[in-house]
């Protein structure tokens, strides 16, 4: 683990926490997606993608910082490749 994966990670994490926080605003000057719309409900979908999609940023930006990634990819695809531990 260097200290770069760990900047880069608190820096993902943090954009998620933002992204997380302030989903009115980025509904407000980024507008609608018609995906998450269509998909999620037609009130509150764009809402709930952004809040999705800051939800992965935090997940991946913890996963970079602790630099578990090769583990979690191995754990996450194993039963596809049949790997044990």
């Amino acid at each position: 683990m260097s200290i770069g994966s760990v900047i880069v990670g608190l820096l993902i994490t943090a954009a998620g926490v933002i992204l997380l926080a302030k989903t009115e605003w980025f509904v407000s000057n980024f507008g609608r997606i018609a995906w998450f719309e269509e998909k999620l409900g037609s009130s509150g979908g764009s809402r709930l993608g952004y809040k999705l999609i800051g939800f992965v940023f935090v997940f991946v930006g913890v996963i970079v910082m602790t630099g578990s990634g090769p583990s979690f990819m191995s754990w996450l695809l194993s039963p596809l490749f049949q790997l044990n531990g």
